[in-house]
């Protein structure tokens, strides 16, 4: 199997790490191998995940560098997922799919994050595939929320937690958010047990902001925070704000055949 260029299809593949997805991942590896594909976890141009939603999110922060350039595929050992939808038993389908067949690529936006500092310390960039939340290391959380440079509200509670479309059902469902699909290019804002009195006062809803909106978020008074990027925490000291909106990049996955969103939706919560 040839890309455009003529040269041999590079392949990655990423696996949960329990026996049945390294086994399956060990099968994939041989039979692409087969098709006359190139393992290349350097640069690949596509990425299979074995494992579940989880092990795609590892993934995708792999590759995060060279997302205009690799797309991803998920096959789940566990439950279904929102990104692994194929099934282990159909494993030579896949293969024989990604080696025979033009793939559809579908694009969902991200969040991106860009932390800044008081001490000119370099700011930093980052992008989620679900989510970022926000948590203050010292009790509750008090932040300035300005949206287009303009203060919305101060907030006071545990935490922000800002989603994408595709994590939208995700950590986002738990606290009440909405599910958007995810061809609408948006963040989501959702609150974490907000401080709501005669005093101090949030909107209390979630809010949605698109892809022309930027969200800042500055201390009120304390500049240390706990920081989630999907499956990671870092902590983040002496920080001057925290600025989040629709990333210009995208994530691509290959798709083969239909998977349709709202069936996926309709399949994690409702179908019995």
């Amino acid at each position: 199997m040839t890309n455009k260029d003529g040269q041999k299809m590079k392949f990655a593949i990423m696996s949960k790490g329990d026996q049945e997805s390294n086994d399956i991942a060990e099968k994939m590896r041989t039979y692409l191998n087969g098709f006359d594909f190139e393992y290349d976890e350097e640069h690949p141009e596509i990425v299979v995940s074995v494992g579940g939603d989880g092990t795609l999110l590892q993934a995708f922060h792999s590759y995060s560098h060279i997302l205009d350039q690799v797309a991803f595929v998920g096959v789940h050992t566990g439950h279904l997922g929102f990104y692994a939808d194929w099934l282990p038993s159909e494993i030579e389908k896949l293969v024989i799919a990604i080696a025979k067949t033009p793939f559809q690529v579908v694009e969902y936006p991200l969040l991106e994050v860009i932390v800044r500092y008081v001490n000119g310390q370099k700011e930093m960039k980052y992008l989620a595939l679900n989510e970022s939340t926000i948590k203050g290391l010292e009790g509750t959380l008090v932040i300035d929320l300005e949206i287009k440079g303009q203060h919305f509200e101060t907030f006071r509670g545990d935490g922000l937690c800002m989603s994408t479309p595709s994590g939208s059902t995700a950590y986002n469902k738990a606290l009440g958010g909405a599910i958007i699909h995810p061809s609408i290019e948006a963040i989501q804002i959702a609150e974490m047990a907000s401080i709501n009195n005669r005093v101090f006062r949030t909107v209390g809803s979630p809010l949605v902001l698109p892809k022309h909106h930027t969200c800042l978020l500055k201390p009120v008074r304390n500049a240390n925070f706990q920081i989630t990027l999907d499956h990671t925490t870092i902590v983040h000291e002496n920080v001057k704000s925290i600025q989040c909106r629709v990333a210009n990049e995208k994530v691509r996955f290959a798709r083969f055949r239909s998977f349709p969103f709202w069936k996926r939706v309709r399949d994690s919560f409702i179908k019995e």
